[in-house]
């Protein structure tokens, strides 16, 4: 069973944004999903909420006790959004969970200079074996000195960028209705969708 946890100690990155997005990509595929939500915000809890009937079903995982749970049963891919700060024990128990970790990071000096420390920490605690990693950026304008400092960034670190999201009102429209990209008409969201082509293709690639 595909876990992906989301996870960045910096607030505010956009990590609900990939989490609800991730479970409505593989909603759209039919696959059995769950999205669990550890950050004491809720925010995934809440969208869950405001999910219309008409769209496909995404269960609501209650893991806020402990990381370490099983999913119900007939689950089949599962999302887990984290809270800022995940750091120590949490992490590992995180970690445990997951087989891949998407870690998403947006074109600001100190956003990357916060995550830099975490994924080194991350780096370390999955050792050889561990889960697959690879970062998404968040809100991206590729015209700006900071998206250029963002590539430098990334390219340092020697890991996948999977795919960068441009800063676009329609992953707060579509939220504010309990979507995603993938609920909506392709053509409405066609330039969105195209940059998510990469990380679709490795949410669906089985890890060992």
């Amino acid at each position: 069973m595909p876990v992906v946890v989301i996870a960045n100690p910096k607030g505010g990155v956009g990590k609900s944004t990939l989490a609800t997005s991730v479970a409505g990509y593989w909603a759209s595929r039919g696959h059995a999903v769950m999205l669990g939500d550890v950050d004491r915000q809720q925010s995934a809890r809440l969208w869950l909420g405001l999910r219309p009937a008409a769209a496909r079903p995404i269960g609501s995982w209650d893991v806020q006790r402990d990381f370490i749970v099983r999913p119900p049963k007939g689950t089949t891919h599962v999302v887990l959004d984290t809270p800022a700060g995940l750091r120590g024990l949490q992490l590992k128990d995180a970690l445990r969970l997951a087989d891949r970790v998407l870690v998403p990071l947006q074109p600001s000096i100190f956003d990357i200079y916060a995550t830099r420390e975490f994924i080194d920490e991350l780096q370390a605690l999955r050792g050889r074996g561990g889960p697959a990693l690879g970062l998404v950026g968040m809100r991206v304008d590729e015209r700006t000195l900071a998206a250029e400092q963002l590539r430098q960034f990334t390219h340092d670190l020697g890991l996948p960028v999977l795919a960068q999201l441009r800063p676009t009102q329609n992953y707060v429209h579509l939220a504010a209705r309990g979507l995603t990209l993938f609920d909506v008409a392709p053509g409405r969201v066609q330039r969105d969708l195209e940059q998510w082509r990469d990380l679709c293709r490795w949410l669906d690639q089985s890890h060992p």
